[in-house]
């Protein structure tokens, strides 16, 4: 039975949503929806909107997301980067660039907190930057950038 389940703070959403995309990672050819259905179905946690609409949105915009990352991550290319460093980055730049909802300081410095957790510490200050990069950019293109 699925009752009582409680729902999530935002920092949870967002580690359940990186914990996602970093299993997504190793299920290649899988599709997302089988990925999300078998990993969710038993959670503790009520369903979140959060969760759905952010993972599903990386899935959908990887192409776009990668692009954007490979011009900020100066001299790395992105299948060198760790699988957990690549799906903070990927995570937090579709927030900064889809979702008007979150600051985009709010974005980066929980990009920071997850590495913090699951990623090298040597990873902390290569986030930092890139997601930096990825953020003055958005700012300087304006308000019109920023939509789904």
């Amino acid at each position: 039975m699925a009752q009582n389940k409680q729902s999530m703070t935002r920092k949870e959403a967002r580690e359940a949503v990186f914990s996602l995309l970093f299993e997504t990672e190793f299920k290649e050819g899988q599709a997302p929806e089988s990925i999300f259905a078998t990993s969710t179905q038993n959670w503790e946690y009520a369903e979140d909107q959060y969760i759905s609409d952010v993972y599903f949105g990386v899935c959908q915009k990887k192409a776009e997301l990668d692009e954007i990352i490979s011009r900020h991550a100066k001299g790395w290319k992105l299948n060198r980067m760790s699988v957990a460093s690549r799906s903070i980055i990927r995570l937090a730049t579709y927030e900064m660039k889809f979702m008007d909802s979150i600051p985009l300081p709010v974005s980066l410095d929980e990009a920071v907190e997850l590495a913090k957790k699951f990623d090298d510490e040597k990873a902390r200050p290569f986030i930092n930057g890139v997601l930096n990069g990825i953020k003055d950019e958005i700012e300087s293109a304006g308000s019109g950038e920023r939509n789904a």
